[in-house]
């Protein structure tokens, strides 16, 4: 495998996360050549879906932390007198306090074999993910037509929409009412999923599955389990590139559906939009008004400066009181539209959280968010694709021993990799969980807790099973983080049918389980053992079948200054934030292609297949080929045509 590398790229990017993939796939598209490597076995970094049966191999991997050793020792003989070693790290240490527990009988699953589990799937970890490597010329609908394909039955109506078109306060308004109806009338009926689960919500509303761990472990391909929990903005940053890279071929979306919260104790849905605010049962008709004033004033606030310039200093939290608004209101805006702090947002942040949440409604549903079909970890696998159409060479179980640096210009020179070949580049991405010690001894990193529940319920019912949640659960004590939580159902394709997968985040304070059981046994039911003052009342909530816990290294906002001996052409990317977008990873690939190519654009569209121009050479040769064989073959049609050529670039090496 290695005697096949060329010797020389243009650009070497170590770690296949979201930031490194988006930088890769620009990189290719504007002519560059790009060698992409990873030391795991699958695509995403700690961005990652696991099947189910991936994610528990990537428990126990975590838990043993067994050390890796050198395949080829001899590697220090190709560095020259005037050069210097980085060593990069050969084990993760960026996941700790990893937990993982089973309410049902574990023991049952001893000799269950997973249904359709090939022998030693290659490189994805997801069941969805590996078509992208296996199937890399299937046609995917932009993103437009993709979403109401997930949400709809009228493609072309979809399509017609203008993706960079901006909505103004009425537009915004009228959107927001019209869709709303159109995302839950059709949102439920999407693809052969919703309706044809309609009929058997009804029974398990009266009689609910007992669903076993012997059932999971079986079924465990059709679950996508995300390391890291978010949602896009419709728009926002990723969404735009998608759109704009034309990459959102190559995956469909969901409409998230319900936007929830969680106040005295109980769960309820939370009114957004104009349609839903006016058909809201919880709100009085005085709260109803006062709502929609608020959330106009909050559209164009800039307009009225005098109505929070006296609030500047204050928390969005005290300036809500200061507008009149309820209690009820003030929590629906702080936790569920704006989804601040209570006590560290400022009113100038609060105002423009809650401006992009409204200004994101309407453009794809009745709520802000997209979620990708078969998991977060979709995502960096369609960059990844993109740069492979574009020449970009792929190295799964590939690690890198050290970066070859030169001691008179502190420039990087080269990589070495496992298997002792060196290789050359004139830039280098590095994942920042790759980093020495020694680079990174006067870096300080936070921490996200993570939680990841199997349920077999949702946190609220309604007449349809399919539905797409997002919670925040306020701290019980201030200065605690809120956590989020996403609930996601069965069509997305992330977990099996009867169950639903939640995802718990929050910035650490103490370990993963310490900061969120608290809220796990808020909204759910851990055990089978209740008293019979509480059976009724935890009978009530959905039931955890099996869970697990874990603390992630959140890298993001560290300035370039703090790692140590950085060489000059090498650029770190950080891993996920505890943010619910994913703005930071959109801004730092952007941010990195721009200082290493200033001329270029950063991911413009790809060309058509139709507007390629063959070379003269080319063509001639083509001909004389054909002519000398032996039997004359008809002239391919232009869609086949387009498809040979797409399919020449399509390349993916592992």
């Amino acid at each position: 495998m290695a005697d096949n590398l060329p010797a020389e790229f243009d650009v070497v990017v170590v770690g296949t996360g979201l930031p490194e993939s988006i930088i890769a796939a620009a990189c290719a598209r504007s002519g560059q050549r790009v060698l992409h490597v990873d030391s795991r076995n699958y695509y995403g970094g700690n961005w990652a879906s696991f099947s189910f049966s991936g994610l528990l191999s990537w428990i126990k991997e975590n838990q043993e932390k067994s050390d890796v050793s050198d395949e080829c020792e001899d590697w220090r003989k190709l560095i020259l007198e005037n050069e210097e070693v980085l060593s990069l790290n050969k084990k993760d240490k960026t996941i700790e306090h990893v937990e993982a527990f089973c309410f049902g009988d574990q023991d049952s699953a001893k000799d269950v074999e997973e249904a359709g589990a090939l022998p030693k799937l290659p490189v994805f970890g997801a069941s969805g993910a590996e078509g992208v490597a296996q199937d890399p010329d299937k046609e995917c609908p932009p993103l437009e037509s993709a979403v109401a394909r997930a949400e709809s039955c009228e493609p072309e109506k979809a399509a017609s929409v203008d993706p960079a078109s901006t909505a103004e306060v009425n537009d915004t308004e009228v959107n927001c009412e019209n869709e709303s109806s159109h995302s839950l009338s059709s949102g439920e009926s999407a693809p052969d999923l919703g309706k044809a689960e309609a009929a058997p919500s009804e029974v398990s509303a009266q009689e609910p599955k007992k669903i076993m761990y012997s059932q999971i472990v079986r079924e465990g391909r059709r679950f996508n389990i995300d390391l890291v929990s978010k949602l896009l903005y419709s728009r926002g940053l990723l969404i735009d590139l998608l759109i704009k890279s034309n990459v959102s071929r190559y995956a469909e979306f969901k409409n998230a559906t319900r936007i929830l919260a969680f106040r005295e104790g109980k769960v309820e849905q939370v009114p957004c939009s104009r349609a839903d605010v006016f058909n809201s049962r919880q709100l009085t008709m005085v709260e109803k008004r006062m709502l929609m004033k608020f959330l106009t004033f909050c559209l164009d606030y800039e307009q009225h400066p005098d109505e929070f310039q006296d609030y500047k200093n204050s928390t969005f939290a005290q300036f809500l009181r200061t507008r009149k608004l309820t209690p009820s209101l003030q929590h629906f805006i702080l936790h569920s539209i704006a989804m601040v702090s209570e006590t560290d947002c400022s009113t100038l942040e609060g105002l423009q959280a809650t401006r992009k949440f409204l200004q994101c409604l309407g453009r794809y549903g009745n709520t802000p968010f997209l979620f990708p079909l078969y998991g977060q970890g979709e995502i960096p696998q369609c960059f990844c694709r993109m740069c492979a159409v574009f020449g970009g060479i792929y190295c799964l179980r590939h690690s890198v021993q050290c970066l070859v640096v030169d001691k008179e210009s502190g420039r990087c020179k080269a990589i070495i990799d496992h298997f002792g070949q060196r290789i050359s580049a004139n830039y280098f991405i590095v994942e920042d969980s790759y980093l020495s010690e020694s680079v990174c001894r006067n870096v300080c990193y936070r921490q996200i807790s993570r939680a990841v529940l199997i349920t077999d319920q949702s946190v609220l019912k309604t007449d349809s099973e399919q539905q797409v949640s997002i919670l925040t659960v306020p701290p019980v004590d201030l200065g605690q983080p809120a956590v989020c939580v996403i609930e996601l159902c069965s069509s997305t394709m992330t977990c099996m049918k009867d169950t639903y997968l939640v995802h718990l985040t929050c910035p650490s304070t103490k370990t993963a389980r310490e900061d969120l059981e608290p809220v796990v046994q808020k909204l759910f039911h851990l055990n089978t053992e209740t008293g019979k003052e509480t059976e009724n009342e935890e009978l009530e909530k959905p039931r955890v079948l099996w869970a697990v816990y874990f603390n992630m290294r959140d890298s993001s906002g560290i300035d370039r200054n703090s790692y140590s001996s950085l060489p000059s052409n090498v650029y770190v990317c950080s891993g996920p934030d505890s943010a619910l977008g994913n703005d930071c990873a959109v801004k730092q690939a952007e941010t990195i292609f721009q200082e290493m190519f200033p001329t270029e654009e950063f991911c413009p569209p790809p060309p058509n297949p139709e507007d390629i121009i063959y070379d003269e050479d080319e063509i001639a040769s083509e001909e004389s080929g054909l002519s000398n064989s032996p039997e004359t073959k008809p002239e391919p049609s232009p869609e086949e045509s387009s498809s040979r050529e797409i399919n020449r670039y399509a390349m993916f090496k592992s």
